[in-house]
């Protein structure tokens, strides 16, 4: 009689930090999911900082739902995505997509915070106001942002072509205090100041 082939093994993952899991719990999307595809692109690296965003947008009457997860080691930025998936026409059961990226630290190009200040003649020093935008490149995408050139003649009626600026933006994260509370912005800010320290080198 011939024995069933062997399952092939595989290989365990770490266990992420406490902090880390912890984060990926709060934002209730297939946490274990999430996890595993963390530590399978962590490998034995280091947890120096991380951050969780989750977001729940509405589409033609269908709730999507999105984590991503950013986690810096001390010589990489990971980057996982975990969505709903909906390539099922027939919808007949839920799936989920689960991506990571691992970028060089030393490819990474800039780290941009944008922030929304409510009624700015009260501000209160200190507080950097109750949303933010955290802009991450590393040279995948790019923006070109074309104007029409000009020249000091106020008068000048010739084509001075275009003059523009790119962009690196390969992505973006939106967090409000408003919507995500205000443990979410702090921790948005900290994982911000920990990869800045740690580009450019």
């Amino acid at each position: 009689m011939v024995g069933m082939p062997s399952r092939p093994s595989t290989p365990a993952l770490p266990v992420l930090p406490a902090p880390l899991r912890a984060a990926i719990e709060q934002a209730g999307y297939y946490p274990q999911l999430v996890a595993d595809v963390i530590g399978a692109a962590l490998g034995p690296e280091e947890v120096r900082s991380h951050l969780v965003h989750q977001e729940t947008t509405f589409d033609q009457d269908a709730i999507r739902r999105h984590v991503t997860v950013l986690v810096l080691t001390p010589t990489r930025l990971i980057i996982a995505h975990a969505d709903d998936y909906t390539d099922d026409p027939q919808g007949r059961e839920d799936l989920a997509t689960a991506t990571t990226e691992s970028i060089p630290l030393r490819v990474v190009r800039g780290v941009m915070l944008t922030h929304v200040v409510a009624d700015p003649s009260r501000y209160r020093g200190g507080s950097l106001g109750r949303e933010l935008t955290l802009t991450l490149g590393w040279g995948t995408v790019s923006r070109v942002d074309l104007v029409p050139a000009g020249c000091g003649d106020a008068n000048c009626e010739a084509d001075h072509g275009y003059e523009g600026t790119i962009a690196s933006d390969d992505l973006v994260l939106r967090i409000s205090a408003d919507a995500d509370g205000s443990a979410a912005l702090s921790a948005a800010l900290a994982f911000a100041n920990a990869l800045s320290a740690s580009i450019g080198r």
